[in-house]
């Protein structure tokens, strides 16, 4: 089967289709116009820092956020509050530190798997206000990311194709929504774990892992995706489609995170799961999972 991808190009040339969002620039200084925007923020804690580079991803299991995220967790308790004694002796020992299936913690560089909060800077910009964006790639090509809390713009079966009908028959009750200004298309696949109980998705070598439980696929794997919804593999609810992506470089991220536009999260794979996609209220929960902080 002839793998073929909703990207932009193929919505217009192919479907007949025009997104209602146009790229709109950013008043960033010294910004490239041909790549865009990303973010990354920098973190007081020392245990919050992390590997940038796709290529030096941690040699920990697959839930070493997790553990990271204890480690944050923890400094937060033993820290002493402003308003404590010095002097008081504490005789009990601390208590271990819990966190629960959602939370969200800033990091000093960004990392495949984690997103870019906009702050208040960007309010009143088009496209990014109050956007998330999840980073799915940081390598030498740089930051690579999707829009996911923006409201979907239409079906696939909305779609009007002769020459992808076999792929927007299995996926036509998924939505697809605006990722980002320039042309291309991704989709993200979460399968349950019923479905996924011996590790297909991994093991198919087509997919690329975002975080645990979480792939991102691209025009040349969108075909294979459909024949394991056929082979019921996965099921096609577990997918969601983006029409359009986020790109930086390097340098321009990192003068539009000290510029202050951007803040760096991990989070744990409950936070953005399949079903909070499209979740126009996830920039608020986030920040709600931070903690109280300035965004502005």
């Amino acid at each position: 089967m002839e793998a073929c991808f909703f990207s932009s190009k193929s919505f217009i040339k192919t479907i007949q289709f025009e997104s209602s969002i146009k790229p709109k620039t950013l008043p960033f200084p010294n910004t490239n116009s041909n790549l865009f925007y990303s973010t990354k923020v920098a973190s007081p804690s020392s245990i919050t820092c992390c590997l940038s580079n796709d290529e030096k991803q941690p040699t920990l299991d697959s839930d070493w956020r997790s553990f990271r995220a204890k480690l944050v967790a923890t400094e937060k308790v033993s820290s002493p509050s402003s308003w404590a004694d010095p002097d008081t002796v504490v005789d009990q020992p601390p208590q271990p530190v819990t966190i629960g299936d959602k939370w969200a913690h800033t990091i000093c560089e960004p990392e495949k798997g984690c997103l870019l909060i906009a702050t208040k800077k960007l309010d009143g910009v088009h496209i990014f206000e109050r956007t998330v964006i999840l980073l799915l790639k940081t390598g030498s090509i740089g930051p690579l990311g999707i829009i996911l809390n923006q409201s979907p713009l239409k079906y696939i079966k909305e779609m009007r194709s002769t020459t992808i009908r076999d792929v927007s028959e299995v996926f036509s009750h998924v939505p697809l929504f605006f990722g980002g200004p320039l042309e291309d298309g991704f989709f993200l696949v979460s399968p349950t774990k019923d479905d996924d109980d011996d590790g297909g998705m991994e093991k198919s070598g087509v997919f690329e892992e975002v975080m645990k439980g979480l792939y991102y696929g691209t025009k040349e794997s969108v075909g294979y995706a459909a024949e394991m919804v056929k082979r019921n593999v996965v099921k096609a609810r577990d997918f969601r489609f983006f029409d359009g992506y986020c790109l930086w470089d390097k340098e321009q991220l990192d003068e539009e995170i000290k510029a202050g536009f951007w803040i760096v999260v991990a989070c744990s794979p409950s936070v953005i799961g399949i079903a909070s996609v499209g979740n126009v209220g996830l920039w608020e929960e986030i920040l709600g999972l931070m903690g109280p902080r300035n965004v502005g």
